[in-house]
């Protein structure tokens, strides 16, 4: 287990037991404040730092555009915001550029600190909302916790204070339902953390989706394009997806419910249906503070493509400040823009076909879509993500597969087994019977699932969205 797991473990786990003995709201969001700097300097004091500083700097923006809202007092506080994400999350990127790199040298050495672009569209997400009268007014110490709340400040879900303030002002005390709904939550992440670490390093070593774009020196074929692309889209959604749910389940266990993070999103059919189930926090953001600001700057239809367009753009550029990643934004957009320009010709010349029919084959469309769209977020260069794009467009290249079968029947199983699960649950939602588990069976899958998760997954590869 790594040093950062293990201590996440025994503060979480003392912070638990001793806030069921807290009756008074006031004294618990010490605690968990407190808490949440402690686990949040494991990661560097410094970074420690920079998030007080911002949290400080944001409240005073906040304060001062309740008392005036100002165009002048947001701009400065955006400005603020995206300068001090961009120093540190941008500049290292283009350090080659500069002339003089000496401070971005600097910049680079101390790193990026972990979670700044989920705290800072938290911060700017308030900004927005106080500047449009729609914002609670937090306490100081209701406001610091917002922006350290430790299960979240890492890697989200991207909280809004509406949501979180009245749950910090008159925190109740946990139920037993609480309690085992946020265990349920932290097993499944768990689990879904340990599959997606199969799929990363393959049921051998170097036989996973990491050594597919990586070590494969023989030209691609078709299939292994396909499988790579497929299985880290997967490895990707276990991942984030997972982390997601241990998020969730910890912020349940002290008595906090979030927001969900994913909603079956390969079960989407349409692009536009998959970005209101993939990580729908950033989602439901950049939708909010992005894309209908600008969209509603005209009111041509030609605009709402451009603002599809830079909304995505946006929306890749967050994760990382590189080619593949703006590349990664704009592909997406376009998809939204040709689901939009396909809805308004079925409008316009409307035709039928068997429900079940154009059901699947939108879903499957949809699926390959958005799976060829995860070789720009994980490929290592331009280049390579144009070989693997043109090797699919060709079918001379389907030919016999280069990559392990191990790797095959690894992403056949993930795949196999999310859509049974996912059907599965459906049909019990379907048939309205309760779904009860035996308290020895419960502890076993807890036992096995905190073995999987904490003693294999978080031993070797840290939570990809971590990196952003």
């Amino acid at each position: 287990m790594s040093s950062h797991a293990l201590l996440y473990v025994v503060v979480a786990v003392v912070a638990w037991a001793v806030s069921w003995r807290l009756k008074n709201a006031r004294v618990r969001r010490a605690l968990m404040l407190g808490t949440s700097y402690v686990l949040y300097a494991s990661w560097g004091l410094l970074f420690l730092g920079l998030l007080v500083f911002s949290s400080l700097l944001n409240y005073g923006f906040g304060v001062a555009l309740s008392r005036r809202p100002s165009g002048a007092i947001l701009a400065g506080g955006v400005v603020c915001n995206l300068a001090l994400l961009g120093t540190f999350k941008y500049v290292p990127t283009i350090l080659p550029l500069l002339p003089d790199a000496s401070v971005a040298t600097a910049v680079a050495a101390i790193g990026l600190p972990v979670g700044i672009s989920f705290w800072t569209f938290q911060a700017l997400s308030y900004l927005f909302d106080v500047y449009q009268g729609t914002a609670p007014k937090p306490s100081l110490s209701e406001w610091l916790l917002y922006m350290a709340f430790w299960p979240t400040v890492l890697s989200g879900p991207i909280c809004r204070l509406s949501t979180l303030h009245p749950q910090f002002r008159d925190w109740p005390t946990p139920s037993g339902e609480d309690v085992g709904r946020g265990l349920d939550r932290i097993c499944i992440g768990l689990w879904m953390g340990a599959l997606g670490q199969v799929l990363a390093t393959g049921l051998r070593p170097g036989h996973g989706v990491d050594a597919a774009f990586d070590s494969l020196s023989r030209p691609w074929t078709g299939l292994d394009v396909w499988v790579a692309a497929i299985g880290y889209g997967f490895q990707l959604f276990f991942n984030f997806a997972g982390y997601s749910h241990i998020v969730i389940g910890a912020a349940r266990l002290f008595g906090i419910r979030l927001e969900e993070n994913f909603d079956r999103p390969y079960l989407a059919t349409t692009p536009s249906e998959f970005w209101t189930r993939w990580h729908m926090s950033l989602s439901s953001w950049i939708r909010d503070y992005v894309f209908l600001p600008f969209a509603m700057l005209r009111r041509e239809m030609w605009w709402r493509s451009v603002a599809l367009m830079v909304s995505m753009i946006a929306f890749g550029l967050w994760h990382k400040g590189s080619v593949l990643f703006a590349a990664w934004g704009a592909y997406q957009g376009l998809l939204l823009v040709l689901h939009r320009k396909g809805q308004g010709l079925q409008r316009r010349f409307p035709w039928t076909a068997p429900g079940a029919t154009t059901a699947l084959l939108s879903w499957l469309i949809t699926f390959g879509a958005i799976c060829l769209g995860w070789i720009l977020f994980r490929a290592n260069s331009v280049s390579q993500a144009l070989t693997m794009w043109r090797v699919v467009v060709t079918p001379s290249q389907y030919v016999r597969p280069l990559l392990p079968s191990s790797l095959y029947m690894a992403v056949g199983a993930c795949v196999l087994g999310y859509f049974g699960t996912v059907g599965a649950i459906s049909w019990y939602r379907r048939r309205r019977a309760p779904l009860t588990v035996s308290f020895g069976l419960r502890a076993a899958l807890y036992s096995v699932a905190t073995y999987a998760g904490l003693l294999h997954a978080a031993a070797t590869q840290a939570f990809i969205y971590f990196q952003f």
